[in-house]
């Protein structure tokens, strides 16, 4: 069996390219939960946002992003490529931000994810826990509203 390399860095503005392929095949249309290239560069370009960017065996892999506003900081994507799911992709984003804020002495991680999203899986073996739900948030493409939880961890 071969070795895979995955390697995790910051991302940039720059890396927008990579960011929308990733969240073109990462996000499910039906669910409403993927973000336009300019809702991405728009973030990007607030205070206190950051963007981490996962390649394994120099292919892009997935991505997250986070915002920090005080002692707090929210997950607001985390995606995965399906071919690279459920083989630590997402969990090593996942570590390397909780591992981030704690060094920062952050308190608080929040995140937000839509109801039935196994990511759930993810967020809940590290720490998380559901704190609140709001009905009918993510539009899908055919219309139909979904629920999303939201989940918090003290670090």
């Amino acid at each position: 069996m071969a070795t895979r390399t995955l390697l995790l860095r910051a991302g940039t503005p720059r890396d927008i390219d990579t960011v929308d392929a990733l969240m073109a095949q990462s996000f499910d249309a039906r669910f409403g939960e993927a973000w336009t290239r300019g809702q991405c560069l728009g973030v990007l370009a607030m205070p206190g946002v950051r963007l981490l960017l996962a390649w394994l065996d120099d292919e892009p892999a997935g991505f997250a992003m986070t915002r920090r506003v005080l002692d707090e900081v929210e997950l607001l994507l985390l995606a995965t490529l399906p071919a690279q799911r459920r083989r630590g992709v997402g969990a090593a984003l996942l570590r390397a931000l909780l591992a981030e804020a704690r060094s920062e002495g952050i308190a608080t991680m929040h995140l937000e994810v839509r109801a039935g999203n196994d990511a759930v899986k993810l967020y809940t073996a590290n720490g998380f826990a559901k704190v609140g739900e709001r009905r009918g948030y993510y539009r899908g493409r055919l219309g139909h509203l979904h629920d999303a939880h939201t989940y918090s961890r003290r670090l």
